[in-house]
């Protein structure tokens, strides 16, 4: 066990040239936060959701947080799934692990401004990736819109729409998070016969 976390220790305060501004502390501590962050939630963020958060506090500036995010990738502490322009983080097991045996690394106070974040911000942040859609062409002339609503991590729409138009394909999945409530309820009571 000790040579695991003597391992990990060496991952996360890893340097390469492009982070010789930064103090390896520094950046572990990032790292540590942002797998916090991902730890505290159970639907994924965005990359937009992270750095605002980052950002707001004052913590580090932009291109330090993409650096520790793409180290977490790297690391497989974090994976991603990117939809249409926006990438979707997850913490892994791996990820947990580390952040259990380091999480003593991250003051109080850094923990109390990540829990009223999400506390304050946790419905908006869910309904920001709880409705996903893209689209993807099939074959010429043809373009499939795939669109989801995902509740507590399982999809309870996941409906493909086949289309003519690359244009039409992007309309849908731009109406997709404001009309997916009407086509839910709409779906359930017309299949429901109410």
């Amino acid at each position: 066990m000790e040579a695991y976390t003597e391992y990990l220790s060496v991952i996360l305060n890893l340097k390469t040239d492009k982070e010789d501004t930064m103090n390896s502390d520094t950046l572990m501590l990032y790292k540590l936060m942002i797998l916090y962050i991902l730890s505290r939630v159970n639907f994924p963020l965005t990359n937009a959701q992270l750095t605002a958060f980052i950002l707001e506090k004052g913590y580090t500036n932009y291109f330090n947080i993409q650096q520790v995010l793409s180290d977490l990738l790297d690391d497989a502490f974090i994976t991603v799934k990117t939809i249409r322009n926006s990438s979707l983080y997850r913490i892994t097991d791996s990820g947990l692990q580390t952040l259990q045996l380091f999480d003593n690394l991250i003051s109080q106070g850094i923990k109390d401004d990540i829990e009223t974040y999400l506390r304050e911000n946790k419905y908006e942040l869910q309904e920001e990736v709880s409705t996903p859609a893209d689209y993807y062409q099939m074959k010429k002339g043809e373009f499939a819109a795939h669109l989801s609503v995902i509740e507590r991590s399982t999809p309870i729409i996941d409906l493909t729409l086949v289309v003519t138009t690359e244009e039409e394909a992007i309309q849908i999945c731009n109406n997709w998070k404001d009309k997916s409530s009407d086509v839910y309820s709409y779906l359930m009571s017309s299949l429901l016969g109410e």
